[in-house]
């Protein structure tokens, strides 16, 4: 029992004017009550009293899980953008020996075989390409002017958006919408009894949506969360919030069966509160949808949960308040129009498993205020993934093991005319099991029966279509074949892996390919994304390689995409969150590409990190990281003390932002001195006047730099870094 659960359960005696003395509450944990005749004691747990909860909460003694970092690695082959000389390929990283020393290189190849070499300390300004189509770019003439005129393209359509922009919020701004009232008693006891520990990131996106609700500002709020990362609690606390404060809460979902478990979902979570709570789907008879509309627009429904229906112009709510989405994308145009219009008066929560990448635009464009959950739950497991053939004895084994170890297995089959036929298969091989069927086609009346056969555990197999995919959220299952897996996207797999796994066992997700026809090759580039990317977490980085592997489309509308195509997704999001900082009259300053050549070892060995994505993504981090010695401690957390050319490198990425700051576009070793290029000559009389010294100014470009002592090696780099650190 929790705190919030002893305070209940104190207001309930009090209201059956039972004595608190009669009871003695503990906290702690009990998986279930007993009794001890002997000394006349008996226990409850927590869920037995109330009747609500399924699982515990884990303990907090075991490992937590650690979302993946890792953004975007780089192989050899990648095709890449570099800031200043456009799209070419990735080569590797090539050591060059300078003066008697080795530096790393990033070799990048251009058109008609000419190469260029990087140094890896300006790694930053190389981006993996991810354009509009799934076609491989030509590559730039390096030295060319394409790519100049490429981007200035891109600019002015940065720059028309960026206007765009700005009349949104600024349309968002002057709505007036509703104010609730700050947190209740009931709402801090209805959230302590979650019956898990919140992740970070969950209690920060709680508190980013009540900050929202207790605004007078319409809440036009986007929450992504890989699967199983804590959304739908979210959406319950924002309902309950907004449902006790007198007002009705829809929510809205994209499937009948995902409409039916969140009714059961938020009628279990809220049972100990006088809300009303219904569901309109095609599992209710004409009769009760007419009756649950007629009390929902006479207010006697607080919270309403369907499907499209519930946005149809018949639909009327008494005081409707809030609107919450499950997975907006899944909806038609007219309903999205109908979604439109709801925006301008109430507020909105929209849930997506869809990570960042897809929806990140909308932030940019001040459409929608986003929120993420990076973080897994406590004591999740990443689910096993493998592409095999289909095999009758695999299949038949991984049935088996998973009843053996009393859990059941979904078995996806997308093909409606066909799917009798796969149970009747599925039958033959594994005669231990028994089988259900679920897809959209079929009597409301007979996929309720075999969807609450199912949870009821009275089905050990359900062959299934997609009709799964959003939401579906029953921990007994921890095994999901999917049939003919190369006919899928890599956001539908990812869905459908993501429907196991939800409790703390090892799960299983296993592709099964046909042996009798080829696969094609951008089958086989999604397969082997689902596989490698099993991590926890790993949902931004398959929805990055799916724009890869699809190209971005028209993500950002027609007018841009080939803009997107020309220079890349990345960049043209970083000069669209440039100009949009321009427009808001917020400082932007653009820092030059400052390059640093001292003369020094400077690199991340192979015999420190063997693996060439991984060391060039600890170069990407270092170089981009804002604290460096974070940075150095994930280094030495992950592989062990940096040997002294990584500290070097560390070094030297460190007088290379402190030289930026200073507008200094060069810093190279002269005969006794340092040679600074410098772009602002303000600047660099202010710096030369706080060393007098030790700094010069020699000409229209160039400062000299005289260290005390004439250091060498890494001790002039610690030198230049005390000398630029002061008031840059």
């Amino acid at each position: 029992m929790n705190e919030g659960e002893e305070e209940r359960l104190r207001q309930l005696l009090r209201d059956a004017g039972v004595g608190e003395s009669a009871i003695d509450m503990r906290r702690g944990r009990l998986t279930t009550g007993f009794a001890f005749e002997e000394a006349g004691l008996a226990c409850l747990s927590n869920h037995e009293i109330f009747n609500r909860y399924r699982v515990r909460r884990p303990s907090s003694r075991r490992a937590e899980a650690r979302p993946i970092d890792s953004l975007l690695e780089l192989e050899r082959g990648d095709t890449v953008v570099h800031l200043t000389h456009g799209i070419g390929r990735f080569l590797g990283i090539e050591k060059l020996v300078r003066e008697g020393r080795e530096q790393d290189f990033v070799a990048l190849e251009y058109q008609g075989g000419s190469k260029l070499f990087v140094p890896v300390a300006n790694i930053d300004l190389i981006q993996k390409y991810v354009g509009g189509t799934d076609a491989a770019p030509p590559l730039h003439v390096l030295g060319g002017g394409k790519w100049s005129a490429d981007k200035l393209r891109a600019e002015e359509s940065v720059r028309k958006l960026a206007l765009e922009m700005l009349r949104v919020q600024a349309l968002r701004g002057m709505e007036l919408g509703i104010a609730y009232p700050p947190d209740t008693d009931w709402q801090r006891a209805f959230e302590a009894s979650f019956p898990y520990e919140d992740t970070e990131d969950q209690t920060a996106v709680t508190a980013a949506i009540k900050r929202d609700m207790e605004t007078p500002r319409p809440m036009d709020r986007l929450v992504c969360g890989d699967v199983g990362y804590g959304k739908t609690e979210l959406a319950m606390r924002a309902a309950f919030k907004a449902a006790t404060a007198g007002k009705q809460v829809a929510v809205l979902v994209p499937t009948t069966v995902l409409a039916q478990q969140h009714y059961q979902t938020f009628t279990e979570r809220m049972r100990d509160y006088p809300l009303a709570i219904e569901v309109v789907s095609r599992f209710k008879s004409k009769a009760e949808q007419r009756r649950i509309l007629a009390a929902a627009a006479g207010g006697r429904v607080d919270v309403l949960i369907g499907t499209h229906r519930i946005v149809q112009a018949d639909v009327k709510f008494k005081d409707l308040g809030l609107v919450i989405i499950d997975e907006e994308q899944r909806f038609g145009v007219e309903h999205k129009e109908m979604l439109k219009r709801l925006r301008a008066t109430v507020d909105v929560l929209t849930l997506t498993a869809t990570p960042i990448p897809r929806t990140l635009h909308m932030s940019l464009l001040g459409i929608r205020d986003i929120s993420s959950l990076a973080t897994p739950p406590r004591d999740r497991i990443a689910i096993r993934t493998e592409v095999l053939p289909h095999d009758e004895r695999r299949i038949r084994e991984a049935i088996l093991e998973e009843l053996d170890r009393g859990g059941q297995i979904y078995f996806v089959h997308n093909r409606v005319y066909s799917i009798d036929g796969v149970r009747k298969f599925l039958e033959r091989i594994v005669p231990e099991a028994s089988f259900g069927v679920a897809h959209g086609q079929m009597d409301e009346h007979e996929l309720e029966a075999n969807m609450i056969a199912f949870l009821e555990k009275k089905i050990d197999v359900l062959v299934a279509t997609t009709i799964i995919e959003s939401g579906l959220d029953i921990p007994n299952v921890n095994t999901i074949l999917i049939d003919n897996a190369d006919q899928f996207g890599l956001a539908d797999l990812h869905q459908l892996r993501g429907r196991v796994g939800r409790y703390k066992v090892q799960a299983r997700c296993l592709l099964l390919l046909p042996r009798d026809r080829s696969i094609v090759p951008q089958a086989r580039k999604r397969l082997k994304a689902i596989e490698e990317f099993s991590d926890l977490g790993s949902g931004f980085r398959i929805a990055m390689r799916d724009l890869e592997i699809r190209g971005v489309g028209n993500l950002l509308g027609r007018e841009q995409h080939g803009h997107i195509a020309a220079v890349g997704y990345d960049l043209y999001l970083k000069m669209l969150e440039k100009e949009a900082k321009k427009q808001r009259k917020e400082v932007v300053e653009d820092l030059p590409e400052t390059g640093v050549d001292l003369g020094l070892e400077a690199h991340i060995p192979a015999s420190y990190i063997a693996e060439l994505p991984s060391r060039v993504e600890a170069y990407r981090k270092v170089v981009g990281s804002d604290d460096l010695d974070a940075a150095r401690e994930e280094l030495a957390d992950r592989y062990g003390p940096p040997p002294e050319p990584v500290e070097t490198f560390l070094k030297l990425v460190r007088v290379k932002r402190l030289a930026g700051g200073w507008r200094l576009t060069s810093v190279a070793l002269g005969r006794g001195f340092v040679v600074a290029i410098y772009l602002d000559r303000e600047r660099a009389k202010k710096l030369a006047a706080r060393h007098p010294h030790e700094i010069r100014i020699v000409d229209d470009k160039a400062i000299h730099i005289y260290p005390r002592n004439d250091p060498k090696g890494t001790q002039l780099a610690e030198a230049l870094i005390r000398l630029l650190a002061v008031g840059s």
